[in-house]
This record gives C-alpha cells, sequence and structure tokens, in this order.
C-alpha cells in the first residue's frame, strides 16, 4: 500500500506548487506523465537515480533548511515548540485537541524513504545523511512556524506555508527541485518493493515472479509484474483521489501501519538475538504507545481515504493467505516413499538395453527435506508412464535458508555411477538459477572424478563429448473437486488462479527450453464408491 500511495502523494504535492503561477493549472495530466514515466524506465536499470540521489538530495535539504531559518530569524518565538509542555498542553486543553495528531501525523513520515531501498542509498550514506536530513527537516518546520506566526489570523486559503516561503523568482526552480526529489523518494519505495516480494517468494509467500537484473550491482532488481501492477495502482490512486490533500488520510493510514509491523519484526528481531523481555517489553510499550496514537487520531480519517489503505493491504493479505493455503493443501497431498525400495529398480532399468535410452542424464527437482525419501510421482513418471532409462539420474532439492546471501550445496552418491541427490542452500535473496548452479557442481563432481558426463555411445565417447542431461518438471494436480471441501476447493481456485501473477517452474529455475519435459502427476485418485459399476 505504501508503494502504490507515495509516489502518487508525492509528486503530485510537488506539481501543484505551480499554481501559485497558474490557479487553474490541472495537474493530474502532468502527474500521470511523470509516474509513467518513472515506472517504464525500470526495465532499464534506475542506475542514473541512484547517481542523482546524492547530489539532489543535498540541493533538496539544504534549501529546506536555508528557507526555514529565512523565517527562522524573523521570529525566534517559534523556538518555544522544542518544549513539549506546549504539546501536551493543546492536547489537554483543546476541545478535540488529540484529533490533531492526525493532521500532523505526516510530517513525521518521509525519511523511511532514506532506507526503503539499501540496494540504491547504501548503508553508510543513510548513516552519514541522518543527521543532516533531520536538522534540516526541522529547520524548515521552524521557518513554516515563524511565517504562520506573522500571518496569525489571516484566513490561510488554498495557500501552502512552504510554497509562500519561496521567493517569487525562486519558486519554479524550487518546484523543478521538489518534483526531482519525489521522484528519487517514489524511486527508493518503488525498488523497496522489488525487495520485498523477492524476499517474500523466496519464502514461497508469493507467487514466484519473474526477476530481472538491469544492471551488475546487487540489490538493484527488476519485477516487471509487480512493476505495472504498482504502476496501474498509482495511476488509480492519481485518478480516484486527483488532488494531494485528498490522498492524506490514505497515506497516513498506510504509514501507521508499516510504523506499527516494523516494531512488531524489530521485536522478533530482538527475542532471536536473545535480547531480554524486559528491554523488548520496555520498547514496544513506548513505541507503540507514541504509534498507537497516531492510529487512533489517523482512523478518524478512514471514511475520508483511509480504507484505500485498507482495502489494498486486505488484497496483499488475501494473495498471499491464498497462495500459502494452495501450496500446503497441494503438500497435504503429496505422498513420499522410501526411496531404498525402488534403488534395484532403478539400477536394473539403467542398464536395460531393452529400453531405449531417454536421456544420458535426468534431472528431477524434489521437495523431499529427507534424503532416504522421494515423492510417489518421481518414480510414477520414471517406472510407471512410459520408462525412463538413463545412465545417471538426479535428484534435486533446494533450501530457502533464513540468511540472505547463502550459497552452498551437498551431494549424496545414492548409488554410484546411476543415482546422485544435491542439495542447495540457497539465501532468500540469492536467484535459484538452479541450471547454472547444477553445472557449476557437475563440473565440481567430474574434476573430484565422481561422476562421468561424457556420452555413452561409442562413437561420441571416443571423442569425448558430453552426454545429454534432460529435466523433468512434474505438473502436480489435485484430485477431482468431489473429493475436496468447499474450503479445500476455494483455496485451491484461488492459488490456481494466482498462477497468473506468477512465471513458470522452468522460468523459475533458468532451464533451457530444449531440455525440459513438462509431465502432469495427479497427486492422489481417491476412491469414489458411489460410481462403483456393476457387470451385466
Amino acid at each position: 500500500a505504501d508503494g502504490v500511495i507515495t509516489p502518487p502523494i508525492s509528486v503530485s504535492s510537488a506539481i501543484e506548487g505551480l499554481r501559485i503561477l497558474k490557479p487553474e493549472l490541472r495537474t493530474v495530466p502532468i502527474v500521470l506523465v511523470i509516474l509513467l514515466g518513472l515506472f517504464t524506465i525500470q526495465q532499464f536499470g534506475t542506475a542514473i537515480i541512484g547517481k542523482l540521489f546524492g547530489p539532489v538530495m543535498l540541493v533538496f535539504f539544504t534549501m529546506l533548511a536555508v528557507l526555514g531559518v529565512q523565517f527562522l530569524m524573523k521570529d525566534f518565538s517559534i523556538l518555544r515548540a522544542f518544549n513539549p509542555y506546549y504539546a501536551l498542553h493543546m492536547l489537554a486543553s483543546e476541545p478535540g485537541g488529540f484529533w490533531l495528531l492526525g493532521s500532523i501525523f505526516l510530517c513525521s513520515t518521509g525519511a523511511e524513504a532514506l532506507y526503503a531501498d539499501m540496494g540504491h542509498v547504501g548503508r553508510p550514506n543513510i548513516y552519514v545523511s541522518w543527521a543532516f536530513v533531520k536538522v534540516c527537516l526541522v529547520l524548515n518546520y521552524l521557518g513554516q512556524g515563524a511565517w504562520l506566526l506573522q500571518h496569525l489570523g489571516q484566513p490561510l486559503g488554498d495557500r501552502n506555508p512552504f510554497f509562500a516561503m519561496i521567493p517569487a523568482w525562486g519558486l519554479l526552480p524550487a518546484i523543478g527541485l521538489c518534483t526531482l526529489a519525489t521522484i528519487i523518494a517514489s524511486q527508493a519505495l518503488i525498488s523497496g518493493s522489488f525487495t520485498l516480494i523477492i524476499e517474500a517468494l523466496r519464502l514461497n509467500f508469493w507467487p514466484k515472479v519473474k526477476i530481472l537484473y538491469p544492471t551488475d550491482l546487487r540489490g538493484q532488481a527488476y519485477v516487471p509484474s509487480l512493476n505495472w501492477l504498482l504502476c496501474a495502482g498509482c495511476v488509480g490512486v492519481v485518478l480516484y483521489f486527483r488532488e494531494s490533500s485528498n490522498m492524506e488520510a490514505a497515506y497516513g493510514l498506510a504509514i501507521t501501519f508499516t510504523m506499527l509491523m516494523t516494531t512488531v519484526l524489530l521485536a522478533f528481531y530482538l527475542h532471536l538475538r536473545q535480547v531480554s523481555f524486559v528491554w523488548i517489553g520496555l520498547l514496544v510499550l513506548v513505541y507503540f504507545t507514541i504509534e498507537g496514537s497516531f492510529l487512533a487520531a489517523n482512523l478518524r480519517k478512514f471514511p475520508e481515504g483511509g480504507y484505500v489503505s485498507v482495502l489494498m493491504s486486505l488484497l496483499l493479505l488475501a494473495v498471499m493467505v491464498s497462495w500459502i493455503q494452495g501450496g500446503r493443501l497441494r503438500d497435504s497431498f503429496i505422498k513420499y516413499v522410501p526411496l531404498a525400495d525402488w534403488l534395484p529398480l532403478l539400477k536394473e532399468l539403467s542398464a536395460d538395453t531393452s529400453v531405449a535410452k531417454y536421456a544420458t542424464h535426468l534431472v528431477y527437482l524434489t521437495d523431499s527435506k529427507d534424503p532416504a525419501l522421494v515423492e510417489r510421482g518421481v518414480t510414477h513418471s520414471i517406472f510407471q508412464k512410459s520408462p525412463k532409462r538413463a545412465d545417471v539420474y538426479y535428484l534435486i532439492h533446494v533450501v530457502t535458508t533464513d540468511e540472505p546471501y547463502t550459497k552452498e550445496y551437498h551431494v549424496d552418491t545414492v548409488l554410484p555411477d546411476d543415482l546422485v541427490r544435491i542439495e542447495f542452500k540457497l539465501g532468500f535473496r540469492v536467484d535459484h538459477a538452479i541450471n547454472y548452479m547444477f553445472r557449476q557442481v557437475v563440473t565440481d563432481l567430474v574434476k573430484a572424478k565422481e561422476i562421468d558426463i561424457t556420452s555413452r555411445y561409442n562413437s561420441l565417447r571416443e571423442q569425448d563429448v558430453v552426454g545429454d542431461f534432460q529435466f523433468v518438471l512434474l505438473n502436480r494436480t489435485l484430485p477431482y473437486a468431489q473429493s475436496l471441501s468447499a474450503w479445500q476447493r476455494l483455496v485451491a481456485r484461488l492459488a490456481g488462479g494466482l498462477r497468473w501473477l506468477g512465471v513458470t517452474q522452468q522460468e523459475s529455475f533458468g532451464l533451457d527450453n530444449s531440455s525440459v519435459t513438462f509431465e502432469n502427476i495427479p497427486l492422489l485418485i481417491p476412491e469414489r464408491p458411489e460410481l462403483a459399476l456393476t457387470r451385466v
């Protein structure tokens, strides 16, 4: 939700400053052109935006500080705002003072764009820039407060204190600079959304989607399906709300939920780091008190647009729950059999020249975590369909670890010269390019003289020609709908419908079209006693 609302409200607020020069200006088309351009360039890489980040943000925040100091020098009484007494007094004495927290909440947001995407910004830059950004923002807010005190009692109308502080000669350059800054901030949110989806699909919380890396820099990825979904969402938000002021309720509620979730995740992280429950409880109490107050104040704006954030969050939740439950339903029907029971037959099949050779090297992907077990679908594919004779069989199992950049593998030679099991341990941020990794493992095994990959045909073997490798991908189909409960049928349909978001298993693992075979394997064929026939 944050990635859908932040770009529209940021760009709209900057472009609306042009109305000072031309009050009747229609800003929606301009905002749409900027957003469409921003999402279009994602596929070509965003290195240029990353390079602009430092200079543009330095000039932008320096401008904020200079504007603020200019008006602060005219009225130092605004410095009393640092005294928390006035805030507490307003909350306690003013009717409805508590609800003003919802109005000033946006002053506490925006800095998250700095660290939304580490790949473009970088941790050292954040450490260095944080103090500078904080000082510049506070000075600008003090300047806006001083400007308001100078115009106390006057109707504000459509005037924005921020743009009102800018001299007429500098208004157009300032708006251009603000627009550049909002584009860069929006880029951080977009790239951060890519990172979140990549981590979610590595943890199997999201359908597998195509991931591209337009540049050689680690952490700068591009997810086409998500990019255009975000684009459609941003365009929809602009067309629905039209003005940045109308988006504030949705934006505020989205940021509040983001803050609360960050606190919850931080508490879990500290627990994993074995931090004392006392310190964790104290942290949660302090932050939940602050963020809970903002949430209560922002919930008042739910009918004014806050419902948009809630609906988008519920939609994302529905996608993840449907995908997870659909996977669990599928896994519940998968039957595993002891691998040892099939080894003698596998060895005989490999040596049986009366069966036409299917491939020199035959590779299956397995979900079995136990090396002693294998899916019944694999044995069904090898023996019970058209028998698949090969010189060497491979079982590949992929484990996604909690560490982001783990790249390890383990090899078990189950049957010398006949069956090899390879287990990849990959971090949740590592691209699962199994085709490339499998080749690397095979090369290592050949160097260690653990396997022989040369062709078994005499004429080709004399020339050291490498034998062919064939991957068999199994599409495990669920049983007949009649054997499922109503809830299971719903979950199965939702999970099946979500597959259009993702890519095929072949694309996910980076497998070559010429070396892949697809097979449909029933997970379970249930008994149907009500359909028993009588011979006449």
